[in-house]
């Protein structure tokens, strides 16, 4: 079980803060054994070890419920409730945001917050009337499978053509495989978000693309 926001390790030198998928309406509780928390909390841990960094402590946003909701947002209000927690108990610490689906979109809405450096998102949900002037100044990496049939990876590269309009330094790869799920080429996926949230934290180059990036 990853570590709460409000039990931070006496050793934490920086935050991979984890958002996982749901759906898009739904109020029914956030199931503790749910598929889409259990893959991304497995997919979370494997790109912390690929950081190969100790101090990098691995934080999961608590749902209180598995749907969006329209314009309730839960998932961005548990996000920020945790972003909170951070601050309240570190707030030196630099964080950088992991969402998948659901959770990507959430991520962004919340990575305006000043302890955020960017953040990783894996074929995120992304809306075109979703807000990118948070997002000025920040470092984001997206990866999103074209062949994705639950998440429109054509609008994951248009919200990155805002999101760096709107001053942002954004990275879209194009993943040759994987679909929604990340199942297909797991382990490329793995490297290449432990080396943006790397590179993100450390404040180094973004890495570079595999073709498809841009």
């Amino acid at each position: 079980m990853p570590d709460r926001a409000d039990r931070l390790p006496p050793g934490a030198g920086s935050v991979l803060l984890v958002l996982h998928g749901g759906r898009a309406e739904s109020l029914a509780p956030q199931p503790r054994l749910g598929l889409a928390r259990l893959r991304m909390l497995a997919f979370a841990a494997a790109v912390r070890r690929l950081a190969a960094d100790p101090s990098l402590v691995e934080v999961e946003v608590g749902y209180r419920y598995r749907g969006w909701n329209g314009g309730h947002a839960h998932p961005v209000a548990d996000a920020d409730r945790a972003l909170r927690e951070i601050a309240s108990r570190a707030p030196d610490l630099k964080v950088t945001l992991l969402g998948h689906s659901m959770g990507g979109r959430a991520a962004l809405a919340v990575a305006g917050h000043p302890q955020v450096r960017g953040a990783v998102l894996l074929a995120p949900w992304c809306q075109p009337g979703d807000a990118v002037g948070q997002l000025r100044g920040r470092r984001l990496v997206i990866l999103h499978d074209p062949a994705d049939r639950v998440t429109s990876a054509d609008a994951s590269r248009a919200f990155a053509a805002r999101a760096r309009r709107a001053g942002a330094e954004v990275r879209f790869v194009a993943m040759p495989r994987g679909g929604h799920a990340m199942l297909g080429g797991a382990g490329a996926w793995q490297r290449l978000a432990a080396r943006a949230v790397t590179a993100i934290l450390a404040g180094e180059p973004l890495p570079d693309l595999p073709p498809g990036g841009s």
